[in-house]
């Protein structure tokens, strides 16, 4: 059976170099939070790169390579758990994605944001677009570069800190996560700023 052709576009604007960019770990409760900014050349093609959180893992894994080989220029920006506490998840995601661009071999001439908000980065325009990461192959390529090395640093983290199994839930709020604070306490790693316990977890006294 012939795989379908991504749906995605490759540009918003022909002849213009646009880096997409998209942050991972938003709403994680340890760990940092990770933008990637990604320039795709204008013969770039792929039938399996998508919003990341539509891939497997193993695929995310597989296309990381293939983005990062083709990519005109590509880079990413990682902001800590305790400067998310101290200037909140919001701006850390934005400071992230400027990290991400300073550090590109080449100069955008725009970029392409997922979501609705973002703080200009200086001298360059951009758009934001809702859900880029399913619109637009740069966006969705830094989506997987972004996803992927966060995911490789909580792999990391959690060989010191197995208790959170972060191998698994690489942060997120599960069940399982929330009742490992409970019980072992929070480690040097989670963000103090957010709410690392629900309601229903706390002994009432």
């Amino acid at each position: 059976m012939k795989k379908e052709k991504s749906a995605l576009q490759l540009f918003l604007e022909e002849g213009r170099i646009e880096a997409g960019c998209d942050e991972a770990g938003r709403g994680c409760l340890a760990g940092p939070v990770v933008a990637a900014a990604v320039i795709l050349p204008a013969d770039f093609e792929s039938d399996l790169l998508n919003d990341s959180k539509k891939l497997t893992e193993k695929q995310r894994y597989q296309l990381r390579p293939i983005i990062e080989k083709q990519a005109l220029a590509f880079a990413v920006g990682i902001v800590s758990h305790t400067e998310i506490d101290e200037i909140n998840i919001l701006n850390a995601s934005f400071l992230a994605m400027h990290r991400a661009v300073e550090q590109l071999s080449v100069i955008p001439e725009h970029l392409l944001i997922d979501g609705n908000r973002f703080k200009a980065y200086p001298e360059i325009g951009h758009t934001c677009v809702v859900k880029g990461d399913g619109k637009l192959l740069p966006i969705a390529a830094a989506s997987i570069l972004a996803k992927t090395y966060r995911d490789d640093m909580m792999d990391e983290l959690h060989q010191k800190f197995p208790h959170y199994a972060w191998d698994r839930n690489k942060g997120y709020p599960t069940v399982a996560h929330r009742k490992a604070i409970e019980q072992y306490g929070v480690s040097p790693h989670h963000r103090m700023s957010f709410r690392l316990l629900e309601d229903q977890l706390k002994l009432n006294l």
